[in-house]
């Protein structure tokens, strides 16, 4: 397998690697709002986007790359009534030059609002 795997199946010690690193691409798995305490963190959309996201910073950094670099993410959303207040989250961390975006409806693991995945492009220096 070509690539670098970086970090472990997270609080619940799932089978997947945090994020993967193939070349200058970083692939990072879905994440949810857990926090420090391996819980989705309290409330609502806005707080589990602000996690999510800084849970994806996190897994990318450990890659030796930041959320600049995300070049696309994939957004699951439990609910679609949570589009407005997601959108305004969100646009707090891509306040220029955001990331290709797809954003769907799903039920979700674990009582999440939110789940996202991110590819990031960092060439290796």
């Amino acid at each position: 397998m070509a690539g670098t795997p970086i970090g472990d199946g997270g609080p619940r010690d799932l089978p997947l690697s945090t994020a993967y690193r193939a070349g200058d691409l970083i692939f990072v798995s879905g994440q949810v709002a857990f926090g420090a305490g391996g819980r989705i963190v309290a409330g609502g959309i806005e707080a589990e986007t602000r996690q999510t996201l800084e849970n994806i910073a996190a897994a990318l950094e450990l890659a030796g790359a930041a959320l600049s670099d995300a070049v696309k993410v994939t957004v699951w959303l439990a609910d679609l009534n949570d589009f407005p207040a997601f959108n305004r989250t969100y646009k707090q961390f891509f306040p220029e030059r955001p990331p290709a975006r797809s954003t769907v409806q799903a039920g979700l693991m674990v009582g999440a609002r939110v789940e996202m995945e991110a590819v990031a492009f960092a060439p290796l220096r």
